[in-house]
């Protein structure tokens, strides 16, 4: 069993290709299995109790919903126990835990029980670090899983995640609800000369830094500018914010500001040949729910996997940038360091 899991490794790291940054692995043809689940029965299961979990819930069993969200249902929820540096209060997950019972959500006291009673899963808590121990048993089970931010709590724990993902041949999705801002939705990445944008990024010691919250306006980003960055140069850090600039393969340049005082908010501006575009601010999650019910409908990531890690793989390239005095780092380079 050793060997084997040797070779899968091999192989899956083989199939890395970065011409042009392409990742090449994980093609989504990996991801397009076929499942019997009728699209007017989907239930959903919800791991962990946090702010995504309420409102995730309220949007999916409002009775009142349109027709893009009908035909699934949030079925139940296992709140497994949280590391106390960064869980919740109790008064806090009580709340969430009345918002979510209120929904018609079964609490189950097991992930065992909770994968018996639906189709599909959406992690959610809100720590990386046991997301590999929660999202198992969903892929030894075959149902699609959709990993709330963080995926990980470093690049080798996402791509650890994505690679037994691969290995069970299930679909996985992970995005911030920044990338379905209406606005950035309407951005061509092929029109787009350079960008700006900005969010909360504050830390948590335990998660490579920007992957805690930053992970919101670096998504956006990546959202208006598209794949392909090469190099990521980290080059102010400090009590106040993050400034972090990436440099894509067609000479093109991506800024990434992270807030940590004064007015905090999420937001950018893009520059195009004919226009400069304000993004405009967060206003909700009903969008990144209607794509998470699509993932699942259809069982092929919205977003391409090899996109997904590369916006891992900027943040962690910021983290080595900052802890080597603002150098260039190669995103490619950072990806094999951490496959190793």
């Amino acid at each position: 069993m050793a060997d084997n899991n040797k070779l899968v490794r091999r192989d899956f790291v083989k199939n890395l290709t970065f011409g042009g940054f392409g990742l090449g692995l994980l093609g989504q043809s990996a991801f397009t299995i076929a499942k019997n689940i009728p699209p007017d029965d989907l239930k959903v299961g919800l791991v962990g109790l946090s702010v995504h979990s309420a409102a995730f819930s309220r949007i999916l069993n409002d009775p009142n919903k349109k027709s893009d969200l009908s035909g699934c249902r949030m079925a139940a929820l296992y709140h497994p126990p949280g590391n106390p540096d960064v869980d919740f209060t109790q008064e806090q997950l009580e709340g969430f835990q009345k918002e979510i019972l209120e929904m018609g959500v079964k609490v189950v006291g097991s992930m065992e029980e909770l994968i018996d009673l639906v189709d599909v899963v959406m992690i959610e808590t809100n720590d990386g670090r046991p997301h590999m121990e929660e999202v198992l048993p969903a892929l030894k089970a075959g149902k699609p899983v959709f990993v709330d931010k963080p995926v990980a709590a470093d690049l080798k724990g996402v791509i650890e995640i994505y690679r037994t993902a691969e290995e069970y041949g299930v679909p996985i999705f992970s995005s911030s609800g920044l990338r379905y801002l209406e606005t950035a939705q309407r951005i061509q990445p092929s029109q787009v000369l350079s960008a700006h944008t900005f969010s909360p990024a504050a830390l948590e010691p335990s998660h490579t830094d920007l992957f805690w919250y930053g992970i919101h306006g670096v998504e956006l980003l990546y959202t208006v500018m598209g794949p392909g960055c090469k190099e990521v140069q980290q080059v102010k850090h400090n009590d106040t914010e993050d400034l972090v600039i990436g440099y894509w393969k067609d000479d093109r340049v991506g800024v990434f500001r992270g807030i940590r005082k004064g007015k905090r908010d999420f937001g950018g501006t893009v520059f195009t040949e004919n226009e400069i575009v304000s993004l405009g601010t967060f206003t909700g999650y009903r969008l990144l729910v209607v794509k998470i019910v699509d993932f699942f409908l259809q069982n092929k990531s919205p977003v391409p996997v090899e996109e997904t890690l590369e916006i891992y793989a900027f943040m962690q390239a910021a983290q080595e940038s900052k802890e080597k005095d603002g150098k260039k780092i190669s995103l490619e380079k950072t990806l094999q360091r951490a496959y190793k």
